[in-house]
């Protein structure tokens, strides 16, 4: 029996598999991540990417393999339960609550964690009141890190794309992740609001002490932060590598460009 305490990784994942029917989406897929990484995983769509992202995170139950994080296999485990022990993740589309506030979509995040029942919030009680105010709070020294406090009280819905992204990703991190998912955040954002992301996630990195894992289709990005990247390809790993050893590698040029492409190079 593997004794995964014994292993220095945050994040291992073994035989991770995913079948739809009769489909394969994802085989034997394969990572490992000490803490504080910054991996990036990519490929052409349809590759699997944000299949191993809902394996993980507990959106998917997998067909076969492990997903050990901090020595604890989460097979099987909902999504909150695997968000309590220390994954957060955003959306490639993006998943605010569009009609509350960005204050509020912050405390969504914190009521988890808020030490109080559901007789306390129906009845109004003073441990509800203290709590609720120490859970606001809260939300607002958070929203200060992130430079949003001057919005926290726009509609999630009026904010520009870049700063929508932006709260969810500050949302996603009240969770108190250790481990951060981010799928395809640079989706839809122009030239000016990519340069921020980076400097974002660089920033988040450095600050919360996280490992992230985070799948994209902009190079610019991936190859700008990422210490070192998976490539998949009709659900499987193809490729690992630094950056440049990934740039200059036939199998990933043939995988986006085609077989022609990667043999002229």
């Amino acid at each position: 029996m593997t004794d995964y305490n014994s292993s220095p990784d945050i994040l291992t994942i073994s035989g991770l598999t995913k079948y739809f029917g009769g489909l394969c989406a994802v085989r034997d897929f394969d990572l490992s991540l000490k803490p504080c990484d910054l991996n990036g995983l990519i490929g052409p769509n349809g590759a699997g990417k944000t299949t191993v992202f809902n394996m993980i995170s507990g959106l998917y139950l997998s067909t076969s393999g492990d997903v050990i994080f901090q020595g604890e296999n989460l097979f099987g485990l909902e999504p909150f339960e695997i968000t309590r022990r220390g994954i957060g993740r955003t959306f490639q589309n993006i998943r605010l609550f569009p009609n509350l506030s960005v204050l509020d979509n912050v405390c969504i995040a914190y009521h988890p964690h808020s030490g109080y029942g559901m007789t306390d919030a129906i009845f109004r009680s003073k441990k509800y009141a203290t709590k609720e105010k120490e859970l606001v709070e809260q939300a607002q020294d958070f929203l200060a890190i992130f430079d949003l406090e001057n919005i926290q009280d726009e509609l999630a819905k009026n904010l520009p794309y870049g700063e929508q992204r932006r709260v969810e990703i500050a949302r996603a991190l009240a969770c108190n992740p250790r481990l951060l998912l981010l799928d395809e955040p640079a989706a839809g954002m122009n030239p000016r609001e990519i340069v921020n992301l980076m400097d974002l996630i660089h920033f988040i990195h450095d600050r919360f002490d996280l490992t992230i894992l985070l799948i994209e289709h902009q190079m610019r990005v991936v190859m700008g932060i990422c210490q070192s990247i998976t490539v998949m390809d009709f659900g499987e790993v193809i490729a690992r590598g630094t950056p440049s050893e990934i740039q200059n590698n036939p199998q990933v040029i043939e995988a986006y460009l085609g077989k022609g492409v990667a043999n002229v190079s």
